[in-house]
């Protein structure tokens, strides 16, 4: 298939922007790229399609979000960090039924597909929700997953000694650990390659030093990927700070720094942590809109860019988002950071486009494949029309995709070179059939959750 007409947002090493440009994609891959006059003349015979007054760029690559809990959007708004997850969340969750975390991947995936995001990385998939029906959502979908599987041994969460996961979620070393290596055995690979298992640890002390151990050595010796929510608020600090560590010490202590570990949040760091980071090479997951809403503060990324750590953006949970849109998730990571060093030349919208293409690429160690057009990578990408009055004028594309488009603006979609959204609609997925299906087993989640008077609006409804 000939893409044709269309301004080109490569993410090359040279960062080129095509105009009038063209893109040959031959089964999953990039074949050539240049300009639409030439690749034309070449290839007359190939079926084309017309991109005049569009946009095409990497697919984007979202380094953290949680799937099941798209069936909560809404469901815990305004609440602090540990009061939202150990009283609201975590209950409900923990009333999960393996129907339900199956449709919490599918409407997830919609969403995401829908705005734009052509790979994730699910942070921590319980074993209640059935991994199976997540590692299905993701092969009939079309979208690309590297899925974490919950590893855990401990309920507690940070220096909260009276807060403890709902007892529907707290997991063994069996159930969890050694339940991911069987998933990897069965899963990793599948989709034509689309499907990689990764480790999702707990927070510590979520998690014991002797599993965090166990789990890295693994991971080692298995080349399973580690991810790991990490110093997000302050009394993850001072948890490390009760057992004599930073959260980077600590992360080395235990062995999962490196460059196959994606640590999430990383908001309460200090110099060193973001010293051990650069000469580890472990990866950081950025997700403004989360630290935002739970009050969790502000992700020091301009000092990680500036020592050269890899850094990707995320959404994190709908609950706390509320929202899997990635493109929303770019202009708040370009905006937040001027605001807070009161300077505004600070993680400029090129850097937010690399965050989310491929930065996004590396930290999942997919980077030779995805994470920028060029030729001989998967063929990924998104399709915006630029025809519209919020987008009009455009002097710039990446300043329109990271300040101005949303997911809403999103047209098509190819993933591996198969065209997954068209025309602005899921091909490969039953949109309405999603939505109300989600609907009805979220009302009854949280129905099972004896939740129905709490998770409502605080004005009342007539």
């Amino acid at each position: 298939m000939l893409y044709t007409n269309a301004t080109i947002v490569t993410v090359d090493e040279e960062r080129r922007i095509i105009r009038d440009g063209a893109l040959l994609v031959r089964d999953d891959e990039i074949v050539e790229i240049g300009k639409s006059n030439s690749l034309s003349a070449k290839y007359f015979d190939e079926d084309c399609i017309d991109l005049t007054g569009r946009v095409i760029f990497p697919g984007l690559v979202s380094t953290h979000m949680h799937t099941a809990q798209t069936l909560l959007r809404g469901a815990a708004d305004d609440l602090e960090l540990i009061g939202w997850l150990c009283d609201r969340i975590w209950v409900l969750q923990g009333n999960f039924t393996a129907e339900d975390g199956e449709m919490a991947a599918k409407i997830s995936i919609a969403e995401m597909l829908r705005s734009g995001t052509t790979t994730f990385l699910e942070s921590m998939f319980a074993d209640r929700y059935c991994f199976d029906g997540l590692a299905k959502a993701v092969e009939e979908s079309g979208i690309r997953g590297c899925l974490g599987k919950i590893v855990m041994d401990v309920g507690k969460y940070a220096t909260e000694e009276n807060k403890m996961m709902h007892p529907g979620l707290v997991e063994t070393r069996e159930q969890s650990l050694l339940g991911a290596i069987e998933m990897h055995e069965k899963w990793d690979g599948k989709g034509n390659g689309r499907i990689k298992v990764w480790f999702g640890a707990r927070t510590p002390p979520g998690i014991s030093d002797d599993l965090l151990r166990e789990m890295a050595s693994i991971s080692k010796a298995k080349n399973i990927p580690i991810t790991m929510h990490c110093a997000e608020v302050r009394a993850d600090r001072e948890f490390y700070a009760s057992i004599g560590h930073t959260p980077m010490t600590y992360c080395q202590s235990v062995g999962i720094l490196g460059k196959q570990t994606v640590l999430v949040h990383m908001v309460h760091l200090d110099d060193n942590d973001i010293k051990l980071l650069k000469e580890t090479g472990t990866h950081v997951a950025h997700c403004p809109t989360s630290n935002c809403k739970l009050a969790s503060g502000f992700a020091r990324v301009p000092e990680l860019l500036e020592a050269n750590v890899n850094v990707g953006l995320g959404t994190d949970g709908a609950p706390c988002n509320n929202s899997n849109d990635l493109l929303q998730e770019m202009k708040l990571a370009a905006i937040i950071h001027k605001a807070t060093h009161y300077d505004p030349t600070v993680v400029p919208a090129e850097t937010v486009m690399e965050m989310a293409t491929i930065n996004g690429a590396k930290a999942l160690g997919l980077e030779k494949d995805i994470g920028s057009l060029e030729v001989g990578k998967k063929a990924d990408f998104v399709v915006i029309d630029l025809r519209q009055l919020h987008l009009t004028p455009s002097f710039d594309p990446i300043s329109t995709i990271v300040y101005t488009a949303t997911g809403r603006d999103v047209e098509m979609v190819v993933v591996n070179g198969k065209i997954l959204v068209q025309h602005g609609k899921l091909i490969t997925m039953n949109e309405e059939e999603i939505m109300r299906k989600a609907g009805k087993q979220a009302r009854e989640i949280v129905a099972r959750a004896g939740l129905k008077e709490v998770v409502k609006g605080r004005w009342p409804v007539l």
